[in-house]
């Protein structure tokens, strides 16, 4: 682990992370273990936004900065050859009728760099479309996010149509209003709190 380039992205420290990323780039360090340091560092991040400590404009701005290390990091990954082994597809999007994307895209980055291949299908997505992607890419994951209680009814339709192309897909929920009783409405097998616990369920998973 390389703490300072860690602290830089738990201290918000945008210029900072950009120079120690491309500064262990240059000397050398593999791309996977800076990876592994923003894991570690989004792992901090999370558990500050649990008790308070940070809030929603400082997670959007962490999934900047990772946004930008990921930019980094993987044309330097493709020039060397180097391929991550991907252990499972995931299909992820925010459910239609909702365009919140803050929670979606980390958790998108999270499945990323822990070894998913990750299809993202942005905002306001229709349940026909989660079903077309996940029968296109042969996903066995799809992560459905969601922000307002609007979400309920199309994260529900979305599991159904799901259920009805493959009832062997699993679905995750996440986003600020769900929880277990809204997991239980959609009928979705489970519901992912954070980033890291969507990670955690699709590894147990794949």
């Amino acid at each position: 682990m390389h703490q300072e380039l860690i602290d830089a992205i738990t201290g918000m420290d945008e210029e900072s992370a950009a120079r120690l990323t491309d500064h262990l780039l240059d000397a050398g360090v593999a791309p996977a273990d800076i990876l592994d340091d923003c894991k570690a560092a989004m792992d901090i991040v999370g558990k500050r936004f649990e008790t308070g400590e940070v809030f929603i404009p400082e997670l959007i701005f962490a999934g900047d900065i990772l946004g930008q290390i990921a930019g980094r990091v993987k044309p330097r990954m493709a020039a060397a050859g180097q391929q991550q082994q991907r252990i499972g597809k995931v299909v992820i999007g925010t459910v239609q009728g909702d365009i919140h994307d803050i929670a979606k895209d980390i958790v998108a980055f999270m499945l990323d760099i822990n070894g998913f291949e990750v299809t993202d299908l942005g905002v306001d997505v229709a349940p026909e479309t989660f079903v077309e992607t996940a029968r296109a890419q042969g996903a066995r994951i799809v992560g459905l996010s969601g922000f307002l209680t609007l979400a309920y009814e199309p994260m529900k339709e979305t599991v159904a149509q799901l259920r009805a192309l493959d009832p062997g897909i699993r679905v995750m929920i996440g986003g600020g209003q769900m929880d277990g009783k809204v997991r239980d409405y959609t009928g979705a097998d489970a519901y992912g709190k954070d980033a890291m616990a969507a990670v955690a369920l699709a590894k147990g998973w794949a």
